[in-house]
């Protein structure tokens, strides 16, 4: 861990009002398992769909893999370290499901739950809130080989994995999300088939969405039965959507993509059954059995929002499901995963949750940009593109919570460069700087500024008192 002085940037931009933010405010990090853990043979952990995907020539950039990655399994302590650092006060990280239940059902692995038993010690005793999600993408291998998300037995499953993690460290954890971005396991992972497990098949993601958020509405139920202090949401990446022009077509097209990439993840937890127009465009009978849809439903505590980029997009009606493309808008800045920048776009989405939805409290549970970063000759990294994004975006969620949206924190994405999925290890998101080679770890110039704005806060919330 390397500990440098602050780069020149360290003065707030007077557009994030702090004033609007809670004396309370989470101010985090997030990270998850496969991304940095590594370790992913050790005590007793099975193998994942992402190590199975990860290990197919081809499917990632570079043919990377996440066997090491940020050996966070081993290095735990030095990161909480970083996040002291940074002055953070929450931290979110996921849950290997294949460390805690190898089998994908049946026996516990005690290996497995004392590795997160300590983490989380750890985590309180440096002050530091945990916010745990049970699941980010690692779906055991031995149940994806059982048929996977788009059988009903995987959601049940879940349920049962998810008790045993709250029995186990309820006591002491009371943040909780369930799934995280299950667009992303559902559309991209068994759609698009550019995430695992890689599937390209509509019937089998249509059904593995709906079984996605079964499986949510019965962790919801076993988390609280097994820690009644808790409090449960759901992690959901939802992008604004705009039509590339006024054409009905165009129009048309964009709302199919908002029930696509929003509508069809909050209706149903908001007790609204899934969007009928979408049902249509699907044409997938979904696997309804009396009772699932008040499961889904069942009342949350707070929503998280992981914000990257808006949407673009005109009709294309020969394309593949929902039938839409994106358009590129000339000169809109973009970030080095070509992903258009939007501020504007996360304080939108937070006032459509508070108004539309009637969220009674938000997260930004993820948010952060990948840039080609520079070490320079001194060590230091000084991203003077991050540290303006983390400006644009913290002002606009400032000013969301300041017109009404009820939000109690901002999670960066992320603490530490790590394993980008199908990107490998090319893009780096993180405030830290992490040499893969030697695994040292360094804290950029925008890790340095959100410390800044942190303290900042503090300072003000302390006067106000």
């Amino acid at each position: 861990m390397t500990n440098l002085p602050l780069p020149e940037r360290t003065s707030v931009s007077d557009a994030i009002d702090l004033a609007a933010l809670s004396h309370d405010f989470l101010w985090g990090t997030a990270t998850s398992a496969y991304q940095i853990e590594g370790a992913v043979t050790e005590d007793g952990r099975s193998p994942s769909i992402w190590d199975t995907f990860s290990h197919t020539p081809g499917k990632i950039a570079n043919n990377d893999r996440g066997d090491v990655a940020c050996d966070h399994y081993h290095r735990w302590r030095e990161d909480i370290g970083l996040m002291k650092q940074l002055g953070t006060n929450a931290y979110r990280l996921s849950i290997a499901w294949p460390r805690v239940v190898p089998g994908g059902d049946g026996p516990v692995n005690p290996k497995g739950l004392a590795f997160y038993d300590e983490l989380i010690d750890g985590l309180l005793g440096a002050g530091i809130t945990p916010s745990v999600t049970l699941y980010h993408w690692d779906l055991p291998q031995v149940l994806q080989d059982r048929g996977g998300w788009p059988e009903r037995a995987t959601a049940e499953h879940f349920a049962a994995y998810a008790s045993a993690v709250a029995e186990r460290l309820g006591d002491r954890v009371t943040h909780w999300a369930t799934l995280n971005e299950p667009l992303c396991s559902a559309w991209i992972g068994h759609l698009d088939g550019r995430m695992a497990p890689g599937l390209t098949d509509l019937t089998a993601a249509v059904r593995a969405s709906y079984h996605l958020l079964l499986g949510h509405g019965l962790a919801v139920q076993a988390i609280r039965a097994a820690a009644p202090a808790a409090q449960v949401g759901i992690v959901n990446n939802l992008s604004t959507v705009h039509a590339a022009t006024d054409r009905p077509e165009d129009v048309a097209a964009a709302h199919r993509i908002d029930g696509h990439t929003n509508r069809w993840w909050l209706d149903p937890v908001h007790g609204r059954g899934f969007p009928a127009d979408m049902r249509v465009v699907y044409g997938v009978e979904l696997p309804e059995k009396p009772g699932d849809l008040a499961t889904i439903a069942a009342p949350l505590d707070w929503l998280g929002l992981n914000y990257y980029f808006p949407a673009t997009v005109a009709d294309d009606p020969t394309g593949p499901v929902p039938h839409a493309r994106s358009v590129r808008r000339p000169g809109v800045p973009r970030t080095g995963m070509d992903w258009e920048i939007d501020a504007s776009g996360i304080e939108t989405l937070l006032l459509r949750l508070t108004h539309e939805y009637g969220a009674r409290k938000l997260y930004v549970t993820e948010n952060g940009a990948a840039f080609p970063d520079v070490v320079r000759s001194d060590g230091t990294v000084d991203d003077h593109e991050r540290q303006d994004y983390l400006d644009q975006h913290l002002a606009a969620c400032a000013s969301a919570a300041r017109k009404g949206a009820p939000l109690a924190g901002y999670f960066a994405w992320s603490l530490l460069d790590n394993f980008e999925w199908a990107y490998g290890y090319d893009k780096r998101f993180g405030l830290v700087h992490v040499d893969y080679r030697t695994q040292a770890r360094t804290i950029k110039g925008t890790g340095h500024r959100y410390a800044d704005i942190i303290l900042r806060h503090r300072s003000r919330a302390q006067r106000a008192a």
